[in-house]
Order: C-alpha cells, then sequence, then structure tokens
C-alpha cells in the first residue's frame, strides 16, 4: 500500500487517467499500463537510443493544445480553414545548480487572419490542461508562425 509524501488537494473526478511505470530515469525505460507507450529514454544531448522528458512533454502538450485550439475555435464559432500544426520547444535549463523549463509554442493556424490567430491561441492557452498546469512555473512564448 502506497503512503502520500505530500498531502494533496481533493481530487476532482478524472475523464482519464494516464498511468506509466518507469525505471532507470533519464537512461531508463518508461512503459503505460496499456503497453501503447514503451519507450527507451536517454539524457538530452547525448547519443544513446531513445528519447527524454523534455521530447515527452512537448509532444503532449503540442497535442493537447491543437485539442484546445478546436475547442478555443468552437466556442467562438469559428470554423478552421485549414489544419493546424505547433513545434513545441522545451529547453532545460541550468542555472546555479538548478535546472528548470521554458518553453515556445509556434503555432501555425493557416487561413486565418493574423488577429484572429491569435485570439485562438490565447483562448487555447487558457483551455490547455498542460498550459494550466505550468502557468506561473514556467516561462512560456506563444508564437504565430
Amino acid at each position: 500500500m502506497s503512503q502520500s509524501v505530500l498531502t494533496s488537494p481533493t481530487f476532482k473526478k478524472a475523464v482519464y487517467t494516464a498511468k506509466t511505470h518507469t525505471v532507470g530515469g533519464r537512461t531508463g525505460t518508461a512503459r503505460s499500463s496499456d503497453g501503447r507507450l514503451d519507450v527507451q529514454l536517454s539524457t538530452p544531448g547525448t547519443t544513446g537510443q531513445g528519447t527524454n522528458p523534455e521530447q515527452l512533454f512537448a509532444a503532449g502538450w503540442s497535442a493537447c493544445f491543437e485539442g484546445a485550439l478546436g475547442k478555443a475555435a468552437a466556442n467562438r464559432d469559428v470554423k478552421l480553414p485549414g489544419v493546424p500544426s505547433i513545434d513545441a520547444e522545451i529547453d532545460l535549463c541550468l542555472e546555479d545548480g538548478a535546472y528548470s523549463l521554458q518553453a515556445r509554442l509556434n503555432v501555425s493556424l493557416p487561413g486565418l487572419d493574423s488577429e484572429l490567430a491569435r485570439t485562438l491561441i490565447e483562448d487555447a492557452h487558457q483551455i490547455c490542461p498542460y498550459s494550466k498546469a505550468i502557468r506561473g512555473n514556467v516561462p512560456v512564448a506563444l508564437n504565430l508562425v
């Protein structure tokens, strides 16, 4: 039986729970409970096989953010004329012996005028669970490309 290390706030009802088991940290493996994710991990910047947590975070956040763009467009009765795409950049930083992250989401919304596109990007940033999770903790630049 597990014991809580930290006291958590009251949890909300979940619509989905992702479960992974990781062994070996940055040079180990991670596998989801359903077996759909099974990855070898490696330290960023090395020639090791596998991916790293920053790449996984970038992929997850950009996919979630694209869904939030769709919701933001629907909320404003806007039909996205093209296929959105997002290039996420997650930096692992080291300053004064402390690690941190910073991020850029470079968003392409083809076929929309830039003012509406920027509004949808800002709306999506308010909707996206990943954006909410890091708000106030990670510097983020949202760029329309």
